[in-house]
C-alpha cells in the first residue's frame, strides 16, 4: 500500500503569536495561531506543527492555551514542540489536545526522555525533531544543533537519528539550518542520508520556496514535507503543493 505524502504547515509560536524568520533570526509577526490553524485546516493541510520557539516559563501556559484552543477548532493531527523537559510536560500537551509531542534540545540533553515518553504514551506520540547543518568534522557531513541553532553538542546527525529511533521516536523531523527560511529548496542530501538509516517516517523541513521544491524532497525519501513562510505569506497554497506532488507521481490525500 502506498502511503500518501503529507503536507504540513509549521507555526513558530512566540508568546502566543506566530512568527517567522530566516535561519531562526529576524523574526516578524505573522498572526494568530488559532486563526492560521483554522485556515490551514480548511485549505487541506494534513497536519499542523506548532513550535514554541522561546519556550520560556512565561510563555508555557500561553502555549497550552493555544494548543487547547486550536484542538477545539481543527480536526487534523497537531504536533507540538518547544520547552518540553519532562514526561509530565508531554502529558500536559497531549491532554491539551496535541496528538504528537516533538522533542529537540531536551532529547539531546536527556535522551531517556524519548524512551520514557514512548513507553508511557506510545512511539506514535513521540517525534524527534533535529535542527541540523553541514559540518566538516562529522562522519556524515551533518551535525546536530540545539537551543534554536545556537549550540553544537558535537553530535553526528545520522548517529543521533538512529539512536532516536532506537529510543522510541515514531517520526523524525529533519530541519536544515542552512536552508531554513532561505526558500532555496530543501536539503535533499540531508533528507536522503537520514532516510537511509531509519525506518520511521521522515519529515523534510527548511528551505521550501517554490512548487518545484517539494517533489525532490519526497524523491529523497521524505514521507512528509513541512513549510512555513511560503504558506504564511500566501505565496503558495496547500492545494497547489498537493497538485504539484500529484503531477510528479506521488499519492497525496
Amino acid at each position: 500500500m502506498t502511503v500518501a505524502v503529507r503536507v504540513i504547515p509549521c507555526l513558530d509560536v512566540d508568546a502566543g503569536r506566530v512568527t517567522k524568520g530566516v535561519r531562526f533570526l529576524d523574526n516578524i509577526d505573522v498572526g494568530d495561531p488559532v486563526e492560521l490553524a483554522r485556515a490551514y485546516d480548511a485549505e487541506g493541510a494534513d497536519e499542523l506543527v506548532f513550535y514554541d520557539i522561546t519556550a520560556s516559563s512565561e510563555s508555557r501556559d500561553t502555549t497550552y492555551d493555544v494548543v487547547r484552543r486550536t484542538a477545539e477548532q481543527v480536526f487534523i493531527p497537531l504536533t507540538v514542540g518547544g520547552g518540553v523537559r519532562t514526561v509530565d510536560d508531554v502529558d500536559r500537551l497531549l491532554r491539551a489536545g496535541a496528538d504528537k509531542v516533538s522533542l529537540n534540545t531536551a532529547a539531546v540533553e536527556r535522551p531517556d526522555l524519548l524512551a520514557e515518553g514512548a513507553h508511557r504514551f506510545g512511539s506514535q506520540c513521540m517525534v524527534l525533531s533535529v535542527d541540523a547543518r553541514r559540518a566538516d568534522w562529522s562522519p556524515s557531513g551533518f551535525e546536530v544543533t540545539t537551543h534554536g541553532g545556537r549550540r553544537t553538542p558535537q553530535l553526528d546527525l545520522l548517529e543521533w537519528v538512529v539512536r532516536g529511533q532506537e529510543l522510541g521516536a515514531g517520526e523524525i523531523v529533519v530541519n536544515s539550518m542552512d536552508a531554513d527560511g532561505t526558500r532555496d529548496g530543501y536539503d535533499v542530501a540531508m533528507t536522503a542520508a537520514v532516510r537511509a538509516v531509519v525506518t520511521v517516517p521522515v519529515v523534510a523541513s527548511g528551505g521550501a520556496g517554490s512548487l518545484g521544491d517539494f517533489a525532490p524532497a519526497v524523491a529523497a525519501g521524505a514521507d512528509a514535507v513541512l513549510a512555513a513562510s511560503v504558506f504564511h505569506f500566501g505565496e503558495l497554497r496547500i492545494a497547489e503543493v498537493k497538485t504539484a506532488l500529484r503531477a510528479a507521481g506521488y499519492v497525496v490525500r
